[in-house]
């Protein structure tokens, strides 16, 4: 019996007195439950469902209060997933997947990039209560050729070949494959990039599987990797890979970038598409990649899928959303995509160590509440983010919309507590700088972005004749000790496109270390020393035919032309 059922009737109108019950009710008679729950044999919520049958509560009163105890007992039977979302009133289930050991990893002393942001982020998640509420996945490691999906056989080879003590015998290799400075070798390179495209590969699993309706990957988002090198700060684009496996169940799936660079590895996978859009709100100018032009609209079948919004320093909420809106509301009716991708880069943020934009947590998070608001499978990434506890901070918040929990803005204790001192709260609050954005600007780059849009006339469709096979789930239910879903990736494709040259730069940047952020330093990994590599201009990517078969799973054998996944 849902919290709308027919067996009480409502009165047509509640006086204010009423809804402030109504809050005293959600606020404090639903967490007693929950405790209460737990300590009674007999089913709490079937007992009082009988209770409110029988009393009714009598009649105004009565049936504002019977509701919302009815709609609290239908989340207690559902284990707290799967809450309600504000106005849209639609449930959401949750998978969140996290590895323990990704915060061991360790780019090297002085490096911006700190995995360890993962675990901190993962201690508030669990000191909030958030993980209760999520079904939570340990992701299995990505295979070799689950990662030759997108990228060349020979790169992969290399990252799993190279490591500090051997790099100084591979100076060639590693120029061709651009890993040094921004990219370095570190102890559990591989491993590292396993894991984090595992997570990211096996949230689109869960999409296509219907287990889920969001699915959460916070140590995914490089989006910066190609087919045969890396790129600022990254190795294995993940993305394209949860977009490739996305894309042998729905026709259409929109890739949404709200980092504050570009998104340019994962544009110009899908450059030449029209399954794919691209969407990309970023700075712009002399700023790395270098890449994102408003002008850069996509090629060939791909025209008008390739979206880029240009933004320059100080951009705040206001001004964000004034864009993000209008433009996502019009992809989402014009696109009509089958699953989003959000990558929730945390550099956007005001105050970040390499950023320069001022937006605050709860801006940053409103872009997550309005794709979440079109009830389309959901998968959110990490990315960017280099004051790592504003990172924890923001990822946390977001984690709580995507379940529609209020997460309280008083931070629990926990062991990374000193990390947000002296305010112990989960928000902070903007600075005063300058917002070089004028209202003129981003009224020209709304208008145009809407105007190409417009240039869609329609959705494209898909006849899939014959669908790429599903990656099977060996294990139908996660392991309730260690909650370790185990995913055996398996899939028949092939990607034939058009890659344009794109400008690389040096992303990494001198800058003055924060004591706590420079603090990290676990001691199960150590920092390699950098590798002597020049930054190349990225090259152009052609993507051939590249037939996964996993041992152990039988493949039907297909035509070429059914193997493509891009008719």
């Amino acid at each position: 019996m849902g919290p709308y059922s027919p067996f009480f009737t409502p009165p047509k109108k509640f006086g204010s007195w009423i809804f402030s019950l109504l809050s005293i009710v959600r606020r404090v008679l639903w967490p007693l439950l929950q405790q209460f729950s737990r300590f009674v044999l007999f089913p709490l919520s079937a007992f009082l469902r009988i209770l409110v049958t029988q009393l009714k509560l009598g009649y105004h009163l009565g049936c504002a209060f019977a509701l919302e105890v009815l709609h609290l007992l239908e989340v207690m039977e559902t284990g707290g997933n799967s809450l309600p979302s504000g106005p849209d009133g639609v449930k959401r289930k949750v998978c969140y997947f996290y590895d323990p050991e990704v915060g061991n990893y360790y780019y090297g002393q002085g490096h911006p990039m700190k995995p360890h942001r993962i675990r901190m982020t993962h201690a508030l998640l669990a000191h909030y209560g958030l993980l209760q509420h999520m079904q939570v996945f340990k992701p299995l490691p990505a295979r070799d050729k689950v990662l030759c999906r997108f990228h060349a056989d020979d790169y992969v080879a290399f990252l799993k070949s190279i490591t500090p003590e051997t790099q100084q015998d591979q100076l060639r290799q590693l120029k061709r494959f651009n890993v040094g400075e921004d990219c370095p070798v570190f102890d559990g390179l591989y491993s590292f990039c396993q894991t984090y495209a595992g997570g990211s590969v096996g949230g689109a699993v869960k999409l296509n599987h219907k287990v889920c309706d969001i699915a959460v990957n916070w140590s995914g988002g490089l989006h910066h990797a190609k087919k045969c090198e890396a790129s600022g700060f990254c190795y294995v684009n993940d993305i394209v890979l949860a977009i490739l496996e996305l894309l042998k169940h729905y026709e259409r799936v929109l890739y949404v970038d709200i980092d504050i660079h570009h998104g340019d590895g994962v544009e110009e996978a899908f450059y030449t598409t029209d399954r794919v859009m691209t969407v990309s709100f970023h700075k712009f100018g002399d700023y790395f990649p270098g890449t994102g032009d408003i002008r850069d609209i996509g090629y060939g079948k791909g025209k008008y899928y390739s979206l880029n919004v240009p933004l320059d320093d100080g951009i705040d909420d206001e001004s964000y959303h004034f864009l993000f809106k209008p433009i996502m509301g019009k992809v989402m009716e014009v696109f009509k995509p089958g699953a989003v991708v959000l990558q929730c880069g945390a550099d956007s943020l005001s105050g970040d160590r390499l950023g320069c934009f001022n937006l605050s947590i709860k801006g940053h998070a409103e872009c997550v509440r309005y794709m979440r608001s079109f009830n389309v499978p959901l998968l959110l990434l990490g990315g960017g983010g280099y004051t790592i506890r504003n990172v924890a901070r923001c990822w946390c918040y977001e984690t709580g919309v995507a379940l529609g929990m209020e997460v309280d803005d008083k931070m629990p204790q926990h062991e990374y507590y000193e990390y947000f001192g002296p305010d112990y709260t989960l928000h902070v609050a903007p600075s005063n700088m300058e917002n070089k954005n004028t209202h003129q600007m981003l009224e020209e780059i709304q208008g145009k972005l809407l105007e190409y849009l417009s240039r869609l006339q329609h959705a494209p469709s898909v006849q899939f004749q014959e669908r790429p096979p599903d990656t099977e789930l060996p294990e139908a239910e996660e392991d309730q000790e260690d909650r370790d879903e185990r995913w055996d990736p398996d899939s028949d494709m092939e990607v034939d496109e058009e890659r344009k040259p794109i400008q690389s730069r040096v992303k990494r940047e001198t800058v003055e270390s924060e004591i706590k952020d420079s603090e990290v330093n676990p001691e199960s990994a150590r920092g390699s020393e950098k590798a002597a590599a020049e930054t190349t201009s990225a090259k152009a990517l052609d993507i051939g035919s590249l037939k996964i078969e996993e041992s152990g799973v039988k493949l039907e054998e297909t035509s070429k032309q059914n193997d493509q996944i891009f008719p």
